[in-house]
Order: structure tokens, then C-alpha cells, then sequence
């Protein structure tokens, strides 16, 4: 219930370091020091990812863990590629950099869902995908060759994304929806709308939220702005 009104609980990933000389003395009770913002993790049914920190004063390493429900594993893998981006360590004592990190791999038990509108964070639909067990995953941006529309008529408010000749690239979040859960998320959605294949900048290629083209006859072309959130914004205080 706590972890309901965030994203994640960040810890340190251990309280303290013993040298080998206290292990060997007391190893039950010092092995159990280091787990102490951890423990609870598996018995609460909970998923995380230790990531490093920055060396303190004395040379020693730190670190902290981020901890999460259960099944999202790959937003923590997400944001811990990030992390290790921003804070850029060297692999342990060895001074080597750190590779570049790579795309993550899509899970085979989920569908990557891209989506622009009512359904991104803090918007009315949002819960359509969270009450099913999807993971936020990343915020990013479509292929230059899309237009986005504020669709006419649509309760709450909706926009229409569609590929043209020339566009721009148009923002978007990506989620992780159960497999299980998807057909039924699906049958939620009203016409105009649909499901296809979107492009993102990177190349990827996701399912995403596409709009039925006489819809977009009666639309208002918002592509300028480059996302849903950015035009409500604006409309709002104009």
C-alpha cells in the first residue's frame, strides 16, 4: 500500500562494511547487517536492483537499491542503465569505463504498448493500464514522419496520431502490459481508435495508439506542440 503513491523506495544497499577480520569473528550477525534495508524484499513479494554509487572519502564503495512491486524488473533495468549513464563509475577497483549500455530486451510475457494521449501518466485512462499490471517503462519520442490530432467530441479528451509525409517526431510513453491482459485492454478502446505498429526515433518498432483517417477531417493538427501534455498545457493557459 505504501509503494501505491511512488514509483519506487530507494535504500542503501548496505548499512555498513565489516572487514574480513569481523566476518570471521561474528559472521551471522554482520552477514544480517547487510541486509538490513533488504531483506524484507523477497518476503514482501517485491523486485529490486542494487546499483553503484560513488566512492566515499575513505575509498570504500556505496551503493543504493531501488525496490519495487513485483514484475518490474525492467523499469528498474531501465532506470539503472540510466543511472550508470549519469553517473558514470568505473567497473569496480579495475578503473575500466563502463560499456555503453544497450537496448533492454522486451519481456516475452508482456506487450510494449506505445501510448499519446489519455493514457499517459496523470491522465484520465492511465488506470486502464495500471489496474492491469502494465510497467511504465520509458518516455520517448515517435519517428519524424508522424502528425498528432486533437480529435473533436471525445469524453475525456483524445488525440488522433497518424503517419503522414512530413511530421515530426511526437512524444510518447512506452508501457509493458501483461500478455494475458492485453486483448481486454484492447476492447476497451472506442473508435476512431486502434491499435498498430508505431516507429519510435530509435527504430524500434512497438504497438501503439492509431487513429481511423475521416476522424482527422473534423481534428485540429497539434502536431507543432510534439505531444498531448505539451498542447493541454498551452491550450489550458491560453
Amino acid at each position: 500500500q505504501a509503494l501505491e503513491q511512488v514509483d519506487a523506495l530507494v535504500v542503501p544497499t548496505s548499512p555498513t562494511i565489516h572487514t574480513l577480520e569481523e566476518m570471521n569473528v561474528e559472521p551471522v550477525r554482520y552477514n544480517s547487517h547487510f541486509g538490513y534495508y533488504t531483506n524484507f524484499t523477497n518476503l514482501a513479494d517485491l523486485c529490486a536492483l542494487a546499483l553503484p554509487g560513488d566512492f566515499r572519502a575513505d575509498g570504500l564503495p556505496a551503493g543504493i537499491t531501488l525496490i519495487a512491486p513485483a514484475w518490474h524488473d525492467a523499469a528498474l533495468a531501465h532506470f539503472g542503465a540510466l543511472w550508470q549513464q549519469a553517473v558514470p563509475l568505473p567497473l569496480g577497483a579495475t578503473h575500466k569505463a563502463l560499456p555503453a549500455a544497450g537496448p533492454l530486451p522486451s519481456s516475452p510475457h508482456h506487450v510494449r504498448l506505445a501510448v499519446v494521449g489519455a493514457h499517459l501518466r496523470g491522465m484520465p485512462l492511465n488506470h486502464q493500464l495500471t489496474t492491469r499490471d502494465a510497467v511504465f517503462i520509458e518516455e520517448t519520442t515517435t519517428a519524424a514522419d508522424y502528425r498528432l490530432y486533437a480529435l473533436a467530441n471525445t469524453t475525456p479528451p483524445k488525440p488522433g496520431l497518424a503517419r503522414a509525409a512530413t511530421g515530426q517526431p511526437i512524444a510518447v510513453e512506452l508501457w509493458d502490459i501483461p500478455l494475458a491482459r492485453f486483448g481486454e485492454f484492447v476492447a476497451e478502446i472506442p473508435s476512431p481508435l486502434g491499435i498498430g505498429t508505431l516507429t519510435l526515433a530509435d527504430g524500434r518498432a512497438v504497438k501503439g495508439f492509431i487513429c481511423e483517417p475521416q476522424a482527422l477531417e473534423r481534428a485540429t493538427d497539434i502536431t507543432e506542440w510534439g505531444g498531448w501534455k505539451a498542447w493541454l498545457a498551452r491550450h489550458q493557459s491560453a
